[in-house]
């Protein structure tokens, strides 16, 4: 087996792969479509002689992959058996997998831009206010209304004792 001499390690789902352009990786299930772009957070890359392991350059490194499909792993079988007690449990599941085809790995010269948070059109801007002007109104009256009855002082009782 020829090992490529560009290749990053990737995190996904608390485990670490080995990531080479055009290899495949089965990983824990992903929540996306078959056919969708991923990009994986980088742990360490390695292109040449450069190998890259500080947080601020691994930002610059781009992995991406799209996913290949959804799959369930190999049944796992569990038997728990205590000897002279009679105790036997017998339990398995598999595991939700997803096999992704790393499409690029490499190194940016800069870092990628930040994403802009998503900006509202004004139509729905004027809706948002004319919504705020409604509610606050007519919610903080029933709600002073029952602190007010919480408040009150119990009703004294007569004493039964008489006094002389």
């Amino acid at each position: 087996m020829i090992m490529a001499e560009t290749y990053a390690i990737v995190e996904s789902g608390g485990k670490q792969y080995r990531a080479e352009q055009g290899s495949t990786l089965l990983v824990d299930r992903l929540p996306n479509d078959e056919g969708a772009k991923v990009n994986l957070r980088a742990v360490m890359f390695r292109g040449g002689d450069d190998v890259v392991l500080e947080s601020d350059k691994l930002e610059k490194v781009k992995v991406e992959a799209v996913i290949a499909g959804h799959e369930r792993g190999e049944k796992i079988r569990v038997f728990k058996y205590r000897a002279k007690k009679g105790y036997r449990k017998r339990a398995g599941h598999r595991s939700e997998l997803t096999r992704l085809e790393v499409t690029e790995v490499k190194l940016l010269t800069r870092k990628p831009a930040a994403k802009k948070p998503a900006t509202k059109k004004p139509d729905e801007k004027k809706a948002d206010e004319k919504k705020a002007d409604e509610k606050p109104a007519a919610a903080k009256k029933p709600a002073a209304a029952k602190r007010s009855a919480a408040k009150k002082p119990a009703a004294k009782k007569p004493s039964t004792e008489k006094e002389s």
